[in-house]
């Protein structure tokens, strides 16, 4: 795992600065997870797998639209802002801000209103019927709160407020549970569309109150300097084929569930989905948060891109590896914990998105070097090959084995995919693994592989036991691997106190 003595100097600030906003925002995503957790308990409850399948489509349906109608202006945006503001120039800030604020709430209210207007053929494609069409119009207003609410949290992120993105995330979570629970323990899956609109617009006050504190914008904003949103479209172009193709895919997925075996299994799987990226998402997050901005700016240097991408490899499996054997070992009791007894059937799909999730882990911080280097062409390809391996897989194992069949056709999307981005940034900028990582990677995927195997061939409970002996073991190795990064006072408090009290 470490060869025992610290990073060397010019590399531990790099290091450290993966720690930090993991840290940070690992830290708001545990007081988030907690608020979630009580959420999907309660949803479970009171509604069941077919009520938690209902709120998977319409989730799943403002998704879609809001990755088409916001043109990828939240993901071009970041960059664009964190380009002004490294130039230095308060004029240039200013428009670019200005820019990014106009365009989302334009882009919103067309989202919206296109919501509205297809809210009948949207209805019939997703439930068969016309009779959820009012409700599917009423997402409309999710939509143009949620654009509006990217473009403003594309400021943050782009200026690195990494605290706020974090006091975000807890005042998002929270309010998704004061304002979801009571209003679906009351009227059930009435409720749940108005409760969407309701975090939507809770999500957008909050995001707004936070941009205003960044110093230098206020209420209004400069004017535009010619073809700045241009550009802003121009660069948000992939980001949106991208989005789409992601929730599309993720939206495809639940209908082919919901007409193959049922609505309860398009439930199930929304649980499954939903506790293989719990733990996972918090390092996934950090790495969208602070890596690709980092990246960014050193997308010319080749040796860079490679030195950057190698420790956030590195960080991430030490992270989430322990993590994700953890759920692979004890999916059974996740299920019960989280959910309810009637949720148990889902625990072997969790397995296969859990071997998804680590295989994600890997090839996430390859894939920022074609968005990094600005390569369009190459990354819309990318994008249509996963979709097609994506829903053409789901669409040929669901029928055959239920609901797991998506579970393995995501495993095996990014085991493809993790080859295939490999593979292009070799090709194309000479990346390569890193020595430690060449340990690493087949490490945790040996063990991830051995844990799964081990509850198709071995009685439950000795499964159970391999697994927890396996993630007891990496968890130590990865104690030992992230003392090993950096010297201990660079170290972030969080991280520094957690990891002095391990080695105890």
């Amino acid at each position: 795992m470490s060869d025992g003595s610290a990073a060397p100097p010019q590399r531990a600030d790099s290091y450290r600065s993966i720690l930090n906003s993991t840290a940070l925002l690992g830290a708001s995503s545990i007081i988030a997870m907690a608020f979630s957790l009580v959420r999907m308990k309660a949803l479970a409850l009171l509604l069941g797998p077919a009520g938690v399948g209902v709120v998977t489509l319409y989730s799943s349906m403002a998704d879609v639209a809001v990755a088409v109608a916001g043109m990828g202006v939240s993901q071009s945006g970041v960059r664009q802002i964190a380009q002004a503001e490294g130039s230095g120039d308060g004029g240039r800030i200013a428009s670019t801000v200005g820019t990014l604020g106009r365009t989302s709430m334009i882009l919103g209210v067309a989202g919206g209103l296109g919501m509205m207007v297809l809210a009948v053929p949207a209805a019939v494609l997703t439930f068969g019927s016309i009779e959820y069409a009012i409700a599917v119009a009423a997402l409309g207003l999710v939509v143009l709160l949620r654009i509006v609410t990217g473009g403003q949290t594309a400021l943050l992120q782009g200026v690195r407020r990494i605290a706020d993105i974090a006091k975000l995330n807890i005042l998002g979570a929270a309010a998704s549970v004061v304002i979801t629970v009571p209003l679906i323990f009351v009227w059930r899956e009435a409720a749940i569309v108005p409760a969407l609109i309701l975090v939507a617009a809770t999500n957008w006050i909050a995001a707004e109150f936070y941009r205003r504190r960044v110093p230098g914008i206020g209420p209004t904003a400069a004017l535009s300097r010619p073809g700045e949103a241009r550009e802003l479209l121009r660069l948000g172009v992939a980001f949106m084929v991208s989005g789409f193709l992601t929730m599309g895919a993720a939206y495809a997925v639940r209908i082919l569930i919901l007409h193959e075996v049922g609505v309860s299994a398009a439930g199930l799987y929304q649980a499954a989905w939903t506790l293989a990226g719990l733990y996972v998402g918090v390092v996934l997050q950090a790495m969208g948060t602070d890596f690709y901005p980092r990246l960014t700016a050193a997308a010319d240097d080749n040796a860079a891109v490679g030195r950057l991408v190698n420790e956030q490899v590195e960080v991430s499996l030490l992270l989430a590896g322990p993590g994700v054997l953890a759920t692979i070992t004890f999916a059974h009791f996740a299920m019960l914990a989280f959910y309810s007894h009637d949720f148990l059937p889902a625990a072997g799909l969790l397995r296969w998105l859990c071997l998804g999730m680590m295989l994600r882990v890997v090839a996430w911080p390859m894939g920022f070097i074609v968005i990094a280097k600005g390569w369009q062409k190459t990354f819309i390809t990318i994008e249509i090959a996963a979709t097609l391996v994506h829903v053409g897989a789901t669409a040929i194992l669901v029928p055959i084995i239920g609901a797991d069949g998506a579970g393995v056709a995501f495993a095996g999307l990014y085991a493809g995919h993790s080859v295939l981005v490999y593979l292009i940034a070799r090709r194309r900028c000479g990346f390569g693994y890193s020595r430690r990582n060449r340990r690493l990677v087949p490490l945790f995927g040996a063990a991830c592989a051995i844990a799964f195997a081990s509850f198709a061939v071995l009685p439950f409970w000795w499964a159970t036991a391999a697994g927890a002996v396996l993630t007891a073991s990496t968890a130590i190795l990865a104690v030992q691997g992230l003392r090993g990064l950096v010297a201990g006072p660079l170290l972030p408090a969080i991280l520094r106190g957690w990891l002095a009290w391990r080695s105890a």
